[in-house]
């Protein structure tokens, strides 16, 4: 993992260049106030103060040189990141007041994935002083835990089976003085039958397993947090085409959000008893995978017809949150990579999000503005249940016709949740398809920052 906390430093006035961050509409003053060397080198670089722009601007001597580059009009987390591709290895500061919420780009645009390269890239470590000394915990835990959604993401399925997640969680849990526990075998037949029943096709190494991990005070307000944790999905006997297999490495996307949501909350010590519940299967094709049409009893007692076995998600998400709204929480909230519908309406860079409560649905959008970590509301329409119908069970898990489908899917997942839990749940895609300044092609925390900050504001520590 990047040590993050070695770029990001409180300023004591030690030696750095300085980093000009100009806007289009103050380009002017700016320019104005610079000395004549500094506006040679503005105008021959035809520098603007347009984003995106970059510009070297000497000093009265060699080692003194500065950067100015062209930021946005308004403030975002991903402003600086472009230019440190630009810079070679040092300390720098800016010279217009400080980084604010754009630390976080400049942290991640020194993240790097490479643990299948046989060379590792080589990267010039530039170190941000700050003199908002007091953020820089907050922004190095907030990079740390982007980064390891996308490192679990990234990872291939081949070496993220339900095992390595789970050891991925119980790290988490030993780094952070909480309770760990795996139910697998029997015990995850008999308590968590739907879990069960979506991985028994894998082979014994790559079994299906609940995990759970719990912490902090238990006078203090319970909050869970489950993620789907299909580590890879081949469809099943409904198999995907080729095509469709090709990103399924990224199908646990939701459970990387909930692990790094949870070690956030961990870290942040956030007066809450924190339960971490993730299903952790391979939703791979045998003689024993569960096929359509069969009928499926879940861990709350609902029977489920099988309407389509690649609707896999929902069913292990079922069973965790019968589990987790078991001890009552405050606030339940659940990540999944559930939807191609989800996608297909709002795109990769916006989650869905389906909230039973409308205080808890403006809590999170404000947050998601706050931070400028987009998401985006759709409705839990009671009046597509009809789609979920089944004849001769309580519920099919595949919605007829094709339509609504990320709806259909949040309202399967609401048949498991009572009325008086406060519920969200993310629809997310966990990745991006093209890079963009400080977030590579690859898997992408996209819902998580948003729902930190949520609960960073409801739980103050």
């Amino acid at each position: 993992m990047t040590d993050f906390a070695s770029l990001l430093q409180p300023d004591r006035g030690q030696p750095a260049h300085l980093v000009h961050t100009v806007r289009k509409a103050g380009f002017d003053d700016w320019l104005a106030g610079q000395p004549e060397r500094a506006r040679s080198a503005v105008e021959a670089a035809l520098f603007k103060g347009k984003p995106g722009e970059f510009a070297l601007l000497p000093g009265a001597k060699p080692e003194d040189w500065a950067v100015a580059v062209g930021m946005p009009e308004t403030a975002g987390p991903w402003d600086l990141a472009g230019i440190v591709a630009r810079l070679p290895a040092g300390a720098y500061r800016l010279a217009e007041g400080d980084a604010g919420a754009a630390a976080l780009g400049w942290l991640l645009a020194h993240h790097r994935f490479d643990r299948y390269r046989g060379e590792p890239e080589a990267i010039p470590q530039r170190v941000l002083l700050t003199g908002e000394a007091a953020r820089i915990d907050e922004a190095v835990r907030i990079a740390g835990a982007v980064a390891l959604v996308r490192d679990l993401v990234d990872t291939p399925a081949g070496d993220m089976g339900p095992a390595e997640l789970a050891q991925a969680v119980e790290a988490a849990a030993n780094a952070n003085g909480a309770n760990f526990t795996v139910i697998q075998g029997d015990a995850l037949a008999q308590g968590y039958p739907m879990v069960a029943a979506v991985g028994r096709a894998a082979t014994r190494e790559r079994g299906p397993r609940l995990i759970e991990l719990e912490w902090g005070d238990p006078a203090h307000p319970r909050v869970a947090i489950v993620g789907k944790g299909v580590c890879f999905d081949s469809g099943g006997l409904d198999i995907k085409p080729s095509s469709g297999m090709l990103l399924m490495k990224k199908d646990m996307g939701g459970a990387a959000h909930a692990l790094a949501l949870a070690s956030l909350v961990m870290q942040a010590r956030l007066p809450v008893r924190l339960h971490l519940l993730i299903p952790a299967v391979e939703n791979a094709i045998s003689a024993d995978a569960f096929r359509p049409g069969d009928i499926l009893k879940s861990r709350k007692g609902l029977t489920v017809e099988i309407g389509n076995t690649d609707a896999e998600g929902r069913l292990i998400l079922g069973d965790a949150l019968a589990r987790a709204v078991e001890h009552e929480p405050v606030l339940l909230l659940d990540f999944a990579t559930l939807t191609g519908a989800a996608r297909v309406a709002l795109g990769p860079d916006l989650p869905a999000l389906f909230v039973n409560e409308d205080a808890l649905a403006d809590d999170l959008l404000a947050a998601a503005t706050r931070v400028s970590d987009p998401i985006w509301r759709l409705p839990l329409w009671a009046g597509y249940a009809d789609m979920l119908k089944s004849t001769i069970a309580d519920i099919n898990n595949a919605g007829e016709g094709g339509m609504a489908g990320s709806v259909t899917a949040a309202l399967f997942l609401q048949k498991f949740v009572p009325v008086t839990t406060a519920w969200a749940h993310f629809d997310t895609f966990a990745w991006r398809p093209t890079a963009k300044p400080g977030r590579p092609r690859g898997g992408d925390a996209l819902g998580l920052r948003a729902a930190w900050d949520m609960l960073r504001v409801r739980f103050p520590a």
